[in-house]
């Protein structure tokens, strides 16, 4: 088996050099700015290195998906993407065993045999997409990066052999302007014609509930649609390193008792204290949108933070 290979954060400069270019709308990311970030961030992932204080230890780091290109002998290699924004590609991946081969035997999880998210550093530019399989461990999907920057692949996935869900992931590094995203405070979040108030949040150390209420002109909405197997797929990355959290909606379409809207509701557990990203996916006629937030979690309490602007998310 080969050794955990975790993937750490950028270095000082990179954050610097891309909170620059964040802070002003357009603004061009260069081809040699892009390379350096890409040698820095290759070099942060083999040296083990860690510029975040809340992975204080190794075990920490190993106790929290979302981290590593490599857990239990399984991989994520091969990733290659559109180096441009703005420019019709394809972007590709290949999950490898603890065997070194491909892997080919998936099974499904929340109604699909893996899930990709891809969202730049800062939390913006989130997608939760479903790529093809083209054997081999091979996945594939169209794709086009709408803004430049430094973005996280999470391919979350449970292999056959091993019985258990899996999250690895992979750095793209993309040239072009970025947009940057302008967060709102209050505990209501725009999805299109959509709002989206939360109430409850992430608790450090300790299970919590969310619960989600879905308006449309000021009326509840109780005509959500089955996705992915509930009323509703939420997304939670930690700020910073995106750590990524597993949360479960309460109840399922099918149970009898849980209705369709206008409330969904979500358990989750935060590792640490801090910021939290949330992307909460819905259905309604036949569409996803995605309301977004930022929580704060502490130990023993937690408070909604900042939602972030509207975001209606076209990848679906």
């Amino acid at each position: 088996m080969r050794a955990p290979v975790k993937l750490g954060l950028y270095a000082a400069g990179l954050v610097v050099v891309f909170l620059a270019a964040y802070l002003t709308a357009g603004a061009l990311i260069p081809a040699e700015t892009a390379a350096a970030w890409t040698a820095r961030a290759e070099a942060s992932s083999t040296d083990g290195s860690d510029h975040n204080s809340t992975l204080s230890d190794t075990s920490e780091r190993a106790s929290v998906p979302g981290l590593s290109v490599e857990q239990d002998g399984y991989q994520i290699r091969d990733v290659t993407a559109p180096t441009a924004a703005g420019v019709n590609g394809t972007l590709s991946f290949r999950i490898v065993g603890p065997d070194d081969a491909g892997v080919d035997g998936y099974t499904v999880a929340h109604e699909k045999d893996l899930h990709l998210i891809v969202v730049r550093s800062d939390g913006a530019q989130f997608r939760h997409v479903h790529p093809d399989y083209n054997g081999d461990g091979r996945w594939s999907i169209p794709w086009q990066w709408e803004s430049g920057g430094s973005y996280r692949v999470f391919a979350d996935f449970v292999p056959t052999a091993l019985g258990a869900n899996l999250t690895l992931t992979s750095t793209v590094t993309v040239t072009g302007g970025v947009v940057a995203a302008i967060p709102t405070d209050g505990t209501v979040a725009r999805a299109g014609e959509f709002s989206v108030n939360l109430a409850g949040g992430l608790t450090a150390g300790g299970q919590s509930t969310m619960t989600f209420t879905v308006s449309r002109d000021g009326g509840p909405v109780t005509t959500l649609e089955p996705y992915l197997g509930a009323f509703g797929h939420l997304v939670a990355l930690r700020d910073g390193d995106l750590a990524y959290l597993h949360v479960h909606p309460v109840g399922e379409p099918t149970d009898g008792i849980t209705l369709p809207g206008p409330d969904i509701q979500f358990e989750a557990e935060a590792p640490t204290d801090g910021r939290y990203l949330l992307y909460l996916d819905f259905q309604v006629d036949g569409r996803v949108h995605t309301a977004e937030f930022t929580v704060i979690a502490t130990a023993g309490t937690t408070q909604p933070s900042h939602p972030t602007t509207e975001h209606l998310d076209s990848g679906h």
